[in-house]
């Protein structure tokens, strides 16, 4: 098993499923751009209950960062080429949505919108 960092766009909508065991689940498809110009889908699927919630907030398209499990694959095209492609278990995600909201935690407006708010010339 290798921990990874992948980065990447959405390549359809996440799907939620239900396990033999009645556990739900959530899959999906990143397609992670390579440096030669072609591109690696990775298969995720993840079990954590915040994992799977951030992922089904996304569309088709939206950029993400996973971290997780990896398992490299190889598997073989129409035309008998073999192709690369890899596995994740996914623990946890980044979106532009999380980047906006950390962002704003680290660096809170300068200005309160209220004059009562501000209490200290110091936090200016």
């Amino acid at each position: 098993m290798i921990d990874g960092l992948v980065a990447g766009k959405l390549h359809g909508k996440p799907i939620e499923r239900a396990g033999q065991g009645g556990k739900y689940f959530v899959t999906a498809r990143v397609r992670a751009a390579l440096g030669t110009g072609d591109a690696l889908f990775i298969n995720v699927i993840t079990f954590s209950d915040s994992t799977k919630a951030a992922l089904l907030a996304l569309d088709d398209g939206d950029a993400v960062a996973l971290s997780g499990a990896l398992t490299p694959k190889v598997w073989t095209d129409n035309q008998g080429v073999s192709r690369p492609a890899v596995d994740m278990v996914a623990n946890s995600v980044l979106t532009a949505y999380h980047m906006r909201r950390k962002r704003k935690a680290v660096h809170p407006p300068l200005f309160a919108s209220n004059a009562s708010d501000i209490t200290d010339d110091a936090d200016l």
